[in-house]
């Protein structure tokens, strides 16, 4: 370092709450690892979150990103990264804004604060896939082949990831307070944070508490998307959703129905269904995706309306339709899983095919010379046990 560089982290180290003082201090970066190589120039990234110079802070944030939580993947820097990040949430910068830094973050100026409680959600998002494949095969990134991939992961890769999920109680002691932020993107930061936080099985006994919280935010929401991030919240903690699946906003009752519905599922997978007899309205509610919802947000509504379903039948008519409409672009997100869902024990050549089945093949096959629909669906068409090209479909009609 520089002497300039010296005076600059020394001033940003004394401007730090205590917590994330001794957090440096008591952490051997060196010893830890971030997509790129060692962990020891990790102090000086995160001092840089609070740095005087908005653009500084964006290329912090941006690096967090690219390899402390590199698409999605851990490390073993992470969760003491998360921990430094939580404890400077309440930090006098972090309702200073700045654009993004990435050249594909196109999103609008936002507060550090916002930005850093959606990082702890994406902490939480990761360390949270494979505790509960019911709740994987929902999310619009689950695929059939993923299943047990956790097993191939080497022993720093799961050291990594238990690190993370046993920080999540501090985790969300941090994130919790910002319920009741008056800064709508702060707000809808910290609901968003939540959620995956929450779905650690040690934080079950606060979910109660959460619902609550969000119950009394609610009477003081008006806008689409927050009131939308408390339904959703609400609905995928497991919360009695019911009166907001009859709210007025559309875009509030699908996001009511999203989650492993208790009550009224026979309303709510029909708020979902009408959601994607008209999937371009849907998409148009958030032109930027809510917190923890990747995608078009049709993508989302199509998983939880399959996971939702007792049968491919309650849900054939209007996700033949989709496959019907012959869109590109959507093998993994919405042709592949509904073709699974017809094909849940896979393809038996010892029963016949049903009407729906039919149906949705054949949907298949008058769509695939334009689309691919079936070629570009190879995966999907495997693990469903059925042939891999059109031919082979159209013998089996």
């Amino acid at each position: 370092m520089t002497d300039s560089d010296d005076a600059r982290m020394t001033r940003l180290l004394s401007g730090l709450p205590t917590a994330a003082q001794e957090r440096l201090r008591e952490t051997d970066w060196a010893s830890h690892q971030h997509a790129y190589g060692s962990g020891e120039d990790v102090p000086a990234l995160l001092c840089s979150l609070v740095d005087e110079d908005a653009e500084v802070r964006a290329e912090a944030l941006a690096a967090l990103d690219m390899g402390v939580l590199h698409q999605g993947s851990v490390y073993t820097v992470t969760a003491p990264a998360a921990l430094f990040v939580a404890a400077i949430i309440d930090h006098p910068l972090g309702l200073t804004e700045h654009e993004g830094h990435l050249p594909w973050d196109d999103t609008p100026p936002r507060t550090l604060r916002a930005a850093l409680l959606g990082r702890l959600g994406q902490v939480a998002e990761a360390a949270g896939y494979g505790e509960d494949p019911a709740r994987d095969r929902a999310d619009v990134a689950w695929q059939p082949w993923d299943e047990n991939r956790e097993d191939e992961r080497d022993p720093d890769e799961l050291a990594a990831l238990q690190a993370c999920r046993d920080i999540r109680p501090a985790l969300y002691d941090a994130v919790e307070p910002f319920f009741f932020s008056p800064d709508p993107h702060i707000c809808e930061a910290a609901i968003g944070a939540a959620v995956p936080l929450l779905h650690a099985p040690a934080l079950a006994d606060r979910v109660p508490r959460a619902a609550g919280l969000l119950r009394t935010r609610l009477r003081t929401m008006t806008g689409r998307r927050e009131r939308a991030t408390a339904a959703r919240a609400l609905s995928l903690w497991g919360a009695d959703t019911s009166d907001l699946l009859v709210d007025s906003d559309p875009a509030v009752r699908v996001c009511a129905a999203l989650g492993p519905v208790r009550v009224d599922r026979t309303r709510a997978l029909a708020v979902l269904l009408d959601a994607l007899r008209d999937p371009r309205t849907t998409d148009g509610w958030f032109p930027e995706p809510l917190y923890g919802v990747d995608g078009w947000f049709r993508f989302t509504v199509l998983r939880s309306t399959l996971d939702l379903a007792a049968s491919f039948e309650e849900v054939a008519p209007v996700v033949t339709a989709m496959v019907a409409e012959g869109r590109s672009s959507i093998t993994d997100f919405e042709s592949g899983p509904i073709l699974l869902r017809a094909f849940p024990a896979g393809y038996d050549p010892a029963r016949s095919l049903t009407s729906a089945q039919r149906a949705l093949l054949r949907a298949f096959i008058e769509t695939d010379e334009v689309t691919g629909s079936i070629r570009s669906n190879g995966s999907w068409f495997r693990a469903a046990g059925l042939p891999e090209d059109p031919e082979g479909i159209a013998a089996l009609l």
